[in-house]
């Protein structure tokens, strides 16, 4: 990779347009360098990101290698043996941490677009962790409230934003004290900086509402579009 010249010797000469340039060149060379410095996903895994890059009507909801390994080095730190996943897309994340979870383990995916639902289960069908994998089709809200109190290791929600904090609250009541929250694009593409269209509120309002929880330690993280690693604290 070429060497990126100094902040000094591209500071924004009056205009915004200027600076986000320059930020948008960071974050991108940033994120292949990010990529290229990560352990590789299996064959199959990467057969989904080649497919959802080339396939889909948007792709940037793909979870990709940085953040599909870093919910895998998660899973295995945690011991994690019961995961729900919201949001499945096309089973990116629930089948990364299905090659990281134990061979008892169990997912949990919740997907209520009836297409990618099939393209997920297609890719879930042909991985030797497919026992692991169960993909309910539905709403999640719905499927959420069927679930049992305290029994869950780990959530990871990455599902429509303007129910995040809905998906909070019930991530909240599945997991055990001691259990894991992890959401991805809590930066919203930098749009929870401003907020001024109806899901950047939503995804600023869910962000203040985790940072106000007493029941949970929490960092922010601005791996790509922001991921935020809750943990339940024990009662």
């Amino acid at each position: 990779m070429d060497r990126l010249p100094s902040p000094s010797s591209t500071r924004p000469r009056g205009t915004s347009s200027d600076a986000y340039s320059f930020m948008d060149m960071v974050a991108r060379n940033a994120g292949l360098y990010a990529a290229d410095h990560t352990s590789p996903l299996s064959d199959l895994l990467e057969e989904v990101e080649r497919y959802t890059l080339t396939q889909t009507s948007y792709p940037s909801m793909l979870t990709g290698r940085v953040e599909g390994r870093f919910l895998q080095l998660i899973v295995q730190l945690a011991n994690a043996q019961d995961i729900v996943d919201i949001g499945t897309f096309t089973g990116y994340s629930a089948l990364a941490m299905a090659e990281a979870i134990s061979p008892w383990g169990k997912i949990l995916t919740i997907e209520h677009n009836p297409g990618h639902a099939d393209i997920a289960q297609g890719f879930f069908d042909r991985s030797p962790c497919r026992t692991k994998i169960t993909l309910r089709r539905g709403e999640a809200l719905e499927i959420l409230r069927t679930l049992a109190d305290g029994k869950t290791d780990l959530v990871f929600i990455d599902a429509d934003k303007r129910n995040y904090s809905a998906y909070y609250g019930e991530s909240m009541r599945l997991v055990r004290a001691g259990g894991l929250i992890v959401a991805d694009n809590a930066l919203w593409y930098g749009e929870v900086l401003d907020p001024q269209d109806d899901e950047s509120r939503a995804m600023a309002d869910f962000n203040a509402l985790v940072q106000a929880d007493d029941r949970a330690d929490k960092v922010f993280l601005t791996i790509r579009d922001g991921i935020y690693l809750i943990r339940r604290k024990p009662d």
